[in-house]
């Protein structure tokens, strides 16, 4: 598996960065080929102190050629020139493959 990230800072407007994010961007996301999973929160937290984050996003897709491929599709393409439609603050992308842990 591998695992694409987006750590969001905070935007100028919080309001039009949640509307916008969850009524348009993240339909477009669902749509991307070969996505596997999705999820993503408005509640990040950090120990001890204060986030620098206002929001995350992560995916899953089976292997790193799996997300280029998704990424580079015109569905994937669109998700990411939307971005500078709400994301006001930048935005941080960061991907890896998964490694299983053992119990």
């Amino acid at each position: 598996m591998h695992k694409l990230v987006v750590l969001y800072s905070e935007p100028a407007d919080p309001g039009h960065f949640r509307d916008y994010y969850v009524n348009h961007h993240l339909p477009l996301v669902a749509r991307m080929p070969g996505l596997l999973a999705w999820r993503y929160s408005f509640d990040v937290a950090v120990t001890p102190g204060q986030t620098p984050y206002f929001a995350i996003f992560e995916a899953e897709f089976a292997d790193a050629a799996a997300m280029t491929a998704s990424r580079e599709s015109p569905e994937g393409r669109q998700v990411s020139a939307d971005v500078a439609n709400y994301a006001t603050g930048g935005a941080t992308v960061i991907h890896y493959p998964v490694q299983d842990g053992i119990v």
